[in-house]
């Protein structure tokens, strides 16, 4: 009897400088295996009860239980211990997280230089007033080509190598001025917009060309707009997108069957002033096709071009980045290399 009595308190001894040393989750575990686990301590006490009397178990039955009990009720309070320190120091590092810490060999993502350039035509066209439109990139033939002045029979419609679907008149939209039908039928004039966004043309891909390709269109119908609108609004475009106030543009005639005067729009090298390899040493480049809303476009849309009038205007997209970064194939925007993406 006195051997178990003594069991006894050196257990309780033992297990309460066990308790008090843990300093981790793992230590505490460790603790409790060895004294309340299945082959711990406390178990070996329990079962020398076998080897006692009658009168003995009687009286030290009771005692271990108690024992069981009161070793349990030490382990959980010091796990609860535990799990309050640990949520103190969460709540704590919450409060101290610095948002501004930098983080070494952290890797970062940026935005396609696509989707920035994006994002520089829509603020400067934000700025003048114009709203951001969008339309669906399959497309009937009616809104790519007869509501664009561009009927069956018209020898522009071989120029755009279409994409044209199984079922009759669809087609991948081969130009983004479709959005101006759209968008003159649903709101009316006037209207300023600008409208980004992909086009499909059945080409071979080269450093100059590519089957995908994005394009911007710009509308702006009301009374009285002129060809000094348009110009004034290139200008100022043009300039803002390559950051230099010095720019200037040129124009030429050209031929677009939704526009009626057709021009293209040339502006001086933002790289040189003398000639170099991006103009091909003529100090112009070569950025926007644009001119007036041709009348039978008016008319397609039900507006009255004896009332109004307007300018259109558009380009590629990866034309403008490829000047204004000096890059001189296409191909380098629709491919995955990440040391030609970083740079951007």
């Amino acid at each position: 009897m006195k051997n178990l009595e003594q069991s006894i308190k050196d257990f309780k001894e033992k297990l309460t400088a066990a308790l008090e040393s843990t300093q981790t989750q793992d230590e505490l575990e460790k603790v409790r295996v060895n004294f309340l686990g299945r082959q711990g301590e406390v178990v070996k006490l329990m079962s020398q009860l076998k080897e006692l009397d009658t009168e003995q178990k009687r009286i030290f039955g009771p005692k271990l239980n108690q024992l069981k009990k009161e070793s349990e009720q030490a382990y959980k309070e010091r796990k609860n211990q535990f799990e309050q320190e640990a949520r103190k120091l969460e709540i704590l590092q919450k409060q101290q997280f610095d948002v501004t810490a930098y983080k070494f060999s952290d890797l970062k993502g940026s935005t396609h230089v696509l989707s920035q350039i994006v994002q520089q035509i829509e603020d400067i066209f934000i700025s003048m007033g114009y709203q951001v439109a969008d339309g669906p990139e399959l497309e009937t033939d009616f809104y790519n080509f007869e509501a664009l002045n561009i009927p069956k029979d018209h020898p522009a419609r071989d120029s755009h190598d279409t994409f044209w679907f199984n079922t009759p008149g669809l087609l991948l939209r081969t130009q983004t001025s479709t959005i101006q039908i759209h968008e003159m039928e649903k709101q009316g004039v006037p209207i300023a917009l600008i409208g980004p966004g992909k086009v499909y043309r059945n080409e071979a891909t080269d450093a100059t060309h590519d089957f995908v390709f994005n394009q911007y269109e710009g509308l702006f119908v009301d009374k009285n707009i002129s060809m000094g609108n348009l110009l004034a609004t290139m200008k100022s475009f043009l300039q803002q997108l390559f950051e230099k106030k010095d720019l200037d543009i040129r124009v030429r005639p050209s031929f677009f069957p939704f526009v009626e005067p057709g021009i293209e729009i040339d502006a001086s090298c933002p790289f040189c002033k003398n000639g170099c390899s991006v103009c091909k040493k003529t100090t112009w480049i070569e950025l926007v096709g644009a001119g007036l809303v041709h009348p039978n476009v008016l008319k397609y849309c039900k507006v009255d071009p004896e009332k109004y009038s307007g300018f259109a205007f558009g380009g590629g997209i990866e034309r403008l980045a490829m000047v204004k970064y000096g890059i001189n194939d296409l191909r380098f925007f629709h491919g995955g290399n990440i040391e030609f993406l970083k740079q951007f």
